[in-house]
C-alpha cells in the first residue's frame, strides 16, 4: 500500500560502524581522485566532479542510511538537515515530509533512468563529444587550460572525419557553434527523457547527480558507489579527448585512429556494465520511495 514500508532500526553500534565505514571509504575515494592539483588549482581531470556536480566533500562525507530507517538516539543525525524524531521520541529518522516535497524529483528520476535503461547502449560515439566542444575554437574559447594532443587544424580534421553521434543534452550544450549541427541527432532539454541511452559516459556519471540529489532519502553506500563509477567513467571521458593528460598519468586513448576507437568501445562497455548496476539501484530506491509517498 502507497505510504507503508517495513522500518528498520539502528542502534548506537550499527550507526557508528556504517558511519566510520563509510567515512573511511569516502576519504580513499577523495584522496585518490583529489578536487585540487597540487598548486591549489581545480584539478584538470578529477576537478570537474567536483565543480559541476557541485555536492560538497563535507557532505559526501555523511552516512545516511535512506528513507525508512530508525536511528537510536543520541546521534549526530539529530543535527542533520531533514531528520525529526520518531512518534517514542527515542530515534530519528527521514522526515516523511521531505519526502513529499522531493516527489516531483524523485518521479522526474525515476522515469529517467527507466527510460535510460530500456535502450540498449550506443557504443559508437568514441567520445567525440570533448572534440566537438573545442572544434574550431579559438584559443581563448577552449575550457580547459591543458593543451591539445594534436594541432587545432589536426583536431578539427578529426571532428569532421567522425559522424557526431551524442544523446545527452548536458554534453551537447556545450558543444561549439560550428559543431552543434554536426550532430547526428538535434538534442534539447525537453528531449533530455527521450534521448538518453545507457552507454553515454556522461548519463552514468550523471547517476552520481542523481544519487545525492535524492539524499538523504537514498542510503549513502549508492551515492559512494554512483561517485566511483563517476571517476571511472571521468577518466576514459578524459583519455579519450583531445587534450594531453599524459603528465598526469593519463595516457592518451586515441579515438582518431581505428586502434583508438576500438579500445575505447571495450573500456566503454565494462563502464556501460558497472553503471547499469548502479541505474538499476537507483530505480529501486525510486521505486521503494514512490511506493512511501502517502495518497493523494
Amino acid at each position: 500500500m502507497a505510504g507503508q514500508g517495513l522500518r528498520v532500526r539502528l542502534d548506537a553500534t550499527d550507526i557508528a560502524d556504517r558511519t566510520d565505514q563509510h567515512r573511511s571509504r569516502v576519504t580513499r575515494l577523495l584522496a585518490d581522485h583529489p578536487a585540487q592539483a597540487p598548486d591549489g588549482s581545480p584539478h584538470p581531470v578529477w576537478g570537474f566532479l567536483f565543480r559541476y556536480y557541485s555536492h560538497k566533500p563535507a557532505l559526501l562525507m555523511r552516512w545516511h542510511p535512506g528513507h525508512g530507517v530508525d536511528l537510536d538516539t543520541p546521534t549526530e543525525h539529530a543535527g542533520y538537515p531533514h531528520y525529526v524524531p520518531t512518534a517514542d521520541g527515542h530515534a530519528v529518522t527521514v522526515d516523511p515530509a521531505y519526502l513529499e516535497t522531493r516527489a516531483r524529483t524523485v518521479g522526474f528520476v525515476d522515469s529517467l533512468l527507466r527510460a535510460t535503461a530500456d535502450r540498449a547502449p550506443r557504443l559508437n560515439c568514441f567520445g567525440m563529444h570533448e572534440w566537438a566542444m573545442v572544434y574550431r575554437a579559438s584559443a581563448s574559447d577552449i575550457r580547459h587550460r591543458t593543451p591539445l594532443r594534436l594541432s587545432p587544424a589536426a583536431t578539427d580534421a578529426a571532428v569532421e572525419a567522425s559522424e557526431l553521434r551524442c544523446t545527452h543534452f548536458d554534453a551537447f550544450r556545450f558543444f561549439t557553434e560550428p559543431a552543434g549541427p554536426r550532430n547526428v541527432t538535434p538534442l534539447t532539454r525537453a528531449t533530455q527523457v527521450d534521448s538518453e541511452q545507457p552507454g553515454c559516459v556522461h548519463a552514468g556519471m550523471d547517476l552520481y547527480k542523481w544519487a545525492y540529489k535524492l539524499s538523504p532519502l537514498v542510503d549513502s553506500d549508492l551515492v559512494a558507489d554512483a561517485l566511483e563509477v563517476a571517476f571511472d567513467l571521468r577518466e576514459l571521458d578524459m583519455r579519450a579527448s583531445p587534450y594531453d593528460f599524459a603528465a598526469l598519468g593519463f595516457g592518451p586513448i586515441a579515438v582518431e585512429t581505428p586502434a583508438g576507437r576500438a579500445e575505447y568501445v571495450r573500456r566503454q562497455t565494462v563502464l556501460t556494465d558497472h553503471a547499469a548496476l548502479i541505474r538499476r539501484r537507483l530505480i529501486d530506491s525510486c521505486a521503494g520511495l514512490i511506493d512511501r509517498q502517502p495518497p493523494r
